[in-house]
């Protein structure tokens, strides 16, 4: 607490101190007083104020050089008195400021500051701040009337110069608050806000002050970045509030036309006061937007978000102040304000939204028709240069391009039909789009991804909702950027045309360029999405509400509209693929007077004239075609939710054929929009949503496979219907599938490779819905029966009616695999009345009970393939066997049916097996495989006399061939067939039970394959030969492998026994020696925790 506290106890204190200083004006007796004020009460100096700074004021006013270390000293004590008092008289205020002024001015004659010390020029800034500090009211406004107009001046020069010329940091930050708060923006709450008539005659006097501070202050902000952001963050700020101050809508709408006349004393003065008129603000705000143009190009990019944020607060003051003076100045700051929109910084971010945001709530562009032209004509410039720019920038920049177009479009909002209103924007802005959107064609992946098989079919029906990816949108690759980043505001772009714009003229418009040239149809498929989903309100972000928000019923038109537009066949049918499984097609369309394009399984599409060369781009292109579509049936599906179940009976049937699609792109596409369809409708699944839309979905695909030659592509709905249904679809499709067999039998050759995609599928859904569970049963039966006969064995306890059974059975069975079958018309049906009769307690009665409709299905279907295996197109022959394996596999646990049917079409079978393509014989050796798991030993006679010898023969053969070759023999036909057939010829003996000559004669072709020459996949088939011949007869196995390479020496027990000599003692390490060695200890393994009752084990004794 002060010492002092009456202004008499200050008096006696201080007045000796003074006097000194007085009398001598030296730094010491400065110091002297300084060191006395801390003793005085604020109150008491305040009394005391004059006296004080009387001694001080006389030091700064002496003549001759100046003492640098004084005049600080002097300027500090000054300032430290200003601190604790207020100066209330106008003069003394003047007279300061002035004084203080005259401690930085230059020597006379001299334009340069004065060569101070950097401490004296912050001494002084500092006490000029808190003189104007320490000015309440009247007192300080007495500073600002046109007869002190050279006074400022004089101190705004000296203030701007240190702030331009000194490279010391705190020197030019303060001296540029100081100056803020010398034009009486003063970031302090002490100072009173200004009235309105006040601020217009401030506002009349830095008129004059507005050139030379705005020229300077925006040299400041463009100077060297090495000065720090301070410096630039707070001439900005000074920048707006002078610029703010002085273009101030409110107060030139206020000035006069006429310039005032001033008292003939004040006349010179007057000569220095600006007439703020129309032709002043005009030439100004045209001057102004120069520097305001230099300044945001170089702050907007400044590296510091400090700096960003105040150009932000910049902008926002701007706009919010002088919307009218400096309209033209808009066009840079509406740049500035919308670029900053995506800034790295979050601050900056979040400052840039809510000042946009309070621009759309004001309606500061609906409000001002100027201003919205000012944005209108950005937009079309923009859009003019957007395909240069897209071309020519990095991501960064194409970020920031698109940003800046996205907020035009938000600050317009409403407004907007003003550019979608005139021909030459809308033309731009939709030309620039289409022209940014372009994609990337060229990746011959995408037509090379196929849908192979039916591998869907595997998996459980309603398994297709968690499989495919919510929201169907493919990754799509674009010829100008790749950033995701600027796909997503290409898109937002497109929302807002939609959220804001006149729906029915953009569909308009961009069905036009859709159907202007295939050049452009992509990409207008895409804005067509996204416009609706805009217009929606789905997944936009705006900165105000429209006024109206469109219904369904609204959105309905368009939607039907481009849903029609999209499912055109000339859109639709288009060619994705060069398959030549369609040719013999192709040439039954030509020859019924029509021309089709060579398409694949899912793309041949009639058309007026062949194109005889289709290049990989345009099938690249007519992919992503066809998968935008799709992704807008989806959106379409989004925006309409339930009331989309109105349109399914245009959309559903396509969306299907497009899921059934052999390109892998579209058919996941297809899939993605099955599921998108299921959620806006509200079904419970893809299943769900088959099923209940069944009823029309036959009745179309009947109706299509009666005119296959102008509507190919009904196979597939059937197929993708098949694949994601369960078996209550089977009734519905029943006569479909009838109709396909009855023409099938009317026209082997013309439809028969589309016909059997369609058997194919029926077959692949009746194995995904009854295959594994009539398969499990078979199983479990033939365990329990396994388990019966095991026990009975144990038990060694065999009853008369069993071996009666078992000898009863072996006749049945020995006449069937001889070809005694009850056949109408065969010499054999004689023969079968007496079979019959032998078994009179066969429980068996199936033959006798009516088939279920799946296996009568499979039986009808099994037996059409029987006629088509010998078809002269190696395609459907493939086909006919695939279709085949998927009859046998349902027919399985029907055997009294199946085995007939497996008799049949041996003869047909064995040709594909021994005489056919390798592709064929391929095939055909898997649905052997396939036969003999489900028949067993029924082929086993057949199978020895008609294929073994064939098989070995070719493997051995095939040998030599394949020990030689080098790894590219891997991707052969002839390595494909030798695997196969080594994978499977061990399970064919051990489940047809082979004899032992046949069993030899596998194991010899085979043993060949155990060299270390032959590729490695080959070694392990061999090995699994071996493995299942070890089930079969383990003992010739181990005598087999022992000749080949013994790894031990057998001593016999007693010296009368002759010594065991095998070929394979003693022989040196082969190529044979590794593969025989580990076969042998798998044997050991499996024989020694329970040897073989009545055998020598691995081993003789």
């Amino acid at each position: 607490m002060a010492v002092f506290d009456t202004p008499q106890a200050a008096f006696g204190a201080l007045r000796p101190a003074c006097v000194r200083l007085t009398r001598a004006q030296s730094a010491e007796n400065v110091a002297r007083l300084q060191a006395h004020l801390g003793a005085v009460s604020a109150s008491a100096l305040q009394e005391l104020q004059e006296y004080v700074l009387f001694p001080l004021r006389l030091a700064l006013r002496a003549p001759g050089p100046r003492r640098e270390r004084l005049v600080q000293s002097v300027v500090q004590c000054v300032s430290s008195v200003l601190a604790a008092t207020r100066v209330k008289k106008q003069e003394l205020l003047r007279e300061l400021f002035s004084e203080l002024c005259t401690c930085l001015a230059p020597a006379s004659g001299s334009s340069k500051p004065a060569p101070l010390s950097e401490e004296l020029k912050l001494a002084v800034i500092q006490a000029l701040h808190t003189l104007l500090h320490s000015a309440y009211g009247d007192v300080i406004l007495s500073l600002y009337q046109p007869s002190t107009l050279p006074l400022l001046g004089f101190a705004v020069s000296l203030l701007l110069g240190l702030a331009e010329q000194e490279k010391a940091k705190q020197i030019k930050v303060s001296a540029l608050k100081c100056l803020q708060v010398l034009v009486l923006q003063c970031d302090c709450q002490e100072h009173r806000h200004l009235e309105e008539d006040e601020a217009q005659q401030c506002g009349d006097l830095f008129a004059s002050f507005l050139p030379g501070i705005s020229i300077t202050l925006s040299r400041v902000i463009t100077g060297d970045i090495k000065q720090g952001h301070k410096p630039t963050v707070s001439a900005i700020r000074l920048f707006y509030l002078v610029v703010g101050l002085v273009m101030a809508d409110a107060q030139l709408a206020r000035i006069p036309k006429n310039k005032e006349k001033l008292p003939v004393e004040q006349s010179r003065i007057s000569e220095l006061m600006v007439h703020r008129g129309p032709e002043w603000s005009k030439s100004t705000a045209e001057k102004l937007s120069l520097l305001l143009h230099k300044v945001v190009e170089f702050s907007s990019v400044h590296p510091h978000w400090k700096v960003r944020l105040e150009l932000v607060e910049l902008v926002q003051h701007l706009l919010r102040n002088c919307g009218q003076s400096l309209v033209d100045s808009f066009s840079h700051l509406l740049k500035a304000l919308v670029g900053l929109v995506n800034d790295e910084n979050s601050e900056v971010q979040s400052r840039c939204n809510e000042v946009l945001r309070g621009i759309a709530e004001r309606r500061v562009v609906a409000q001002n028709r100027a201003l919205a032209d000012v944005l209108s004509e950005n937009l079309h410039s923009l859009a003019t240069a957007l395909p240069r720019l897209m071309n020519s920038q990095d991501d960064t920049g194409k970020v920031s391009t698109l940003s800046l177009l996205l907020g035009y479009l938000k600050l317009l909002g409403p407004k907007i039909n003003i550019v979608l209103n005139s021909v030459s924007h809308l033309h731009r802005l939709s030309k620039a789009l289409m022209q940014v959107l372009e994609l990337d064609v060229t990746d011959v992946k995408i037509v090379e991804d196929r849908r192979w098989g039916c591998g869907s079919a595997c998996g459980p029906a309603g398994s297709l909702q968690h499989g495919v990816q919510k929201g169907s949108c493919q990754k799509k690759y674009f010829r100008f950027f790749t950033e995701e980043k600027v796909f997503q505001l290409l898109q937002q772009v497109c929302r807002v045309l939609g959220y804001y714009g006149n729906l029915y003229l953009l569909v308009d418009h961009f069905m036009g360029l859709y159907g202007e040239s295939g050049v452009y149809r992509k990409q207008a498929a895409m804005v067509l999405n996204e416009l609706i989903a805009g217009a929606a309100g789905m997944g936009v972000d705006v900165l105000q509400e429209r006024e109206i928000s469109p219904n369904v019923d609204d959105l309905k038109g368009p939607i039907m509209s481009i849903l029609d537009e999209y499912t055109d066949q000339a859109n639709w049918y288009l060619i994705t693929s060069i398959d030549t499984e369609e040719i013999s097609h192709e040439h039954s369309v030509q020859r019924s007077g029509l021309a089709a394009r060579p398409g694949g399984v899912c793309s041949s599409v009639l058309l007026p004239s062949p194109e005889p060369h289709v290049t990989t781009r345009t099938m690249n292109s007519n992919i992503w075609q066809i998968c935008i579509q799709l992704e807008g049936v989806s959106c379409f599906a989004a925006v309409l939710g339930k009331g989309f179940r109105l349109l399914l009976l245009s959309a559903l049937y396509p969306v299907l054929e497009k899921a059934g699609d052999k390109t892998l792109l579209i058919s996941e596409t297809a899939l993605g929009t099955l599921v998108d369809i299921c959620e806006a409708c509200s079904y419970d699944s893809v299943q769900s949503l088959i099923n209940e839309n069944s009823d029309y979905l036959v009745n179309g695909i009947s109706l299509n496979l009666r005119q296959l030659a102008h509507q190919p592509h009904a196979s597939q709905v059937l197929d993708t219907m098949l694949r994601h249904s369960d078996a209550s679809l089977l009734p519905l499709v029943e006569d479909v599938i009838q109709d396909v067999l009855s023409t099938l039998d009317q026209s082997y050759s013309n439809q028969a490779s589309t016909f059997l995609r369609v058997l194919h599928s029926v077959m692949a859904a009746l194995v995904q819905w009854f295959g594994s569970s009539c398969g499990e049963e078979h199983q479990q039966r033939q365990t329990a029966e396994w388990r019966s006969r095991t026990s009975s064995q144990g038990q060694q306890v065999v009853t008369r009616e069993e071996v009666e059974r078992f000898f009863l059975d072996y006749v049945r069975q020995k006449q069937i695999a001889e070809g005694n079958l009850p056949d109408a018309g065969d010499e054999e049906a004689d023969e079968v009345p007496p079979l019959a009769k032998l078994e009179p307690n066969n429980s068996d009665t199936e033959g006798e009970t009516p088939l279920p409709s799946h296996a009568q299905l499979a039986k009808d279907v099994m037996e059409r393939c029987i006629h088509l295996l010998s078809d002269g197109n190696l395609r459907v022959r493939l086909k006919v066997l695939d279709v085949l394996e998927l009859c046998v596999i349902v027919l399985h646990p029907h055997g009294n049916h199946l085995l007939p049917m497996a008799h049949r079409v041996w003869p047909a079978l064995v040709t594909r097996l021994i005489s056919d393509d390798p592709l064929a014989v391929l095939r055909a050796f898997k649905v052997l495989c396939t036969l003999a798991q489900k028949c067993g030993d029924f082929l086993r006679q057949r199978f020895s006399k008609d294929v073994l010898p064939k098989l070995t023969s070719s493997l051995l053969s095939q040998a030599p061939a394949s020990a030689r070759a080098g790894p590219v023999y891997n991707h052969t036909l002839a390595f494909k067939l030798q695997l196969a057939v080594l994978q499977g010829l061990g399970s064919l003996c051990e489940k047809l039970d082979m004899g032992e000559s046949d069993l030899n004669k596998v194991a010899d072709a085979c043993l060949i394959y155990l060299s270390a020459k032959q590729p490695m996949k080959l070694q392990e088939a061999a090995q699994s030969v071996f493995l299942h011949l070890m089930h079969v007869d383990p003992d010739s196995t181990w005598l087999l492998l022992n000749e080949v390479c013994c790894p031990h020496r057998y001593e016999p027990p007693h010296i009368s026994l002759r010594p065991v000599k095998l070929s394979g003692m003693g022989r040196q390490r082969n190529e044979f020696t590794d593969n025989v060695l580990l076969l042998l200890e798998r044997l050991r393994q499996r024989e020694s925790p329970a040897p073989r009752a009545g055998t020598q084990g691995a081993s003789p004794p």
